[in-house]
């Protein structure tokens, strides 16, 4: 294992989560020595939080809270942001590239390589359709997906965004299961059949925007659950996703929050208070909704 890390790359806008950075010429960037007690793995510099991992097919660990990368207008932003994660002890850092002139077979093969060389490690650790994408092309990008999982260039390989039923319609066709489904979650967005699904066919769930953009911070109910537990309203968010057995990926600027976010994995929320949560469904999409608006 390489004992740096230099961040020469830019964070391209996430619309949920590929592995896959944008490279650049950071004059700032320096290489981050693993081996800096300020950034050992897993474990913040002045708390003892220890993040856990689920094992994903390759066997490869999966931290059980991620990191969600946000496209900052400038690249020293996104790369002071990243670095600051990695301080705080986050090993699990959720970027994405991947458009739609990127599909179908030989785009995605070409593109997915072309990234490959720009990160510089020689593999990428996993790697996601952000969405169903095009019906007619989704067998054959997946179909790229597999072969460069056999190359060795791709550990892992999921999706994002994807129902029961468009998962059902790719394994018609496919050779390998996608190991994580991507897709928003929070207690005003719980997404019941496909959660299910996924842990009906061992696929590992993941959510993205778990801290709902913000906009639910001063609900009610979230705040006294806060403060029952001693804990904020964007820990016990976190914290939800935890006890329902989903991969978090909350995101943040600001390097106290980041911390406090990954401090939630200490947050205990009874089965009670786990309910008074999902009663708060309304179906709330914060962004976009490939789930239910893209052709199975």
């Amino acid at each position: 294992m390489q004992t740096s890390l230099r961040l020469q790359s830019r964070l391209v806008r996430r619309s949920s989560g590929a592995l896959q950075l944008e490279q650049i010429h950071h004059k700032d960037a320096q290489p981050l020595n693993l081996k800096d007690p300020s950034v050992s793995a897993g474990q913040l510099r002045d708390m003892s939080v220890v993040i856990p991992t689920k094992t994903l097919p390759s066997g490869a660990k999966i931290p059980i809270i991620g990191f969600g990368a946000y496209l900052e207008n400038q690249v020293s932003n996104s790369y002071n942001i990243v670095l600051s994660a990695l301080k705080q002890g986050y090993r699990h850092i959720d970027t994405a590239k991947l458009f739609l002139t990127d599909w179908g077979y030989k785009r995605a093969l070409a593109s997915i390589k072309k990234s490959n060389e720009k990160i510089g490690l020689g593999y990428i650790d996993l790697f996601l359709l952000h969405a169903p994408g095009d019906a007619a092309t989704r067998a054959e990008t997946w179909r790229a997906l597999e072969d460069l999982q056999e190359q060795g260039i791709l550990k892992d390989i999921g999706v994002s965004n994807f129902s029961g039923a468009h998962i059902d319609k790719l394994m018609k066709t496919a050779k390998v299961k996608p190991a994580v489904n991507q897709i928003e979650l929070h207690p005003w967005l719980t997404r019941p059949e496909t959660v299910q699904y996924c842990k009906d066919h061992d696929i590992i769930v993941e959510a993205y925007s778990p801290l709902v953009k913000a906009f639910k911070m001063k609900d009610l109910t979230l705040n006294e659950i806060a403060n029952e537990v001693g804990a904020s309203p964007a820990q016990v968010l976190v914290a939800f996703s935890l006890a329902n057995d989903i991969i978090p990926l909350p995101k943040s600027a600001n390097p106290q929050r980041q911390k406090d976010n990954l401090a939630a994995i200490n947050v205990k929320l009874s089965t009670a208070q786990v309910e008074r949560l999902a009663a708060l469904d309304e179906y709330f999409v914060t962004d976009w909704d490939p789930i239910r608006d893209e052709e199975v």
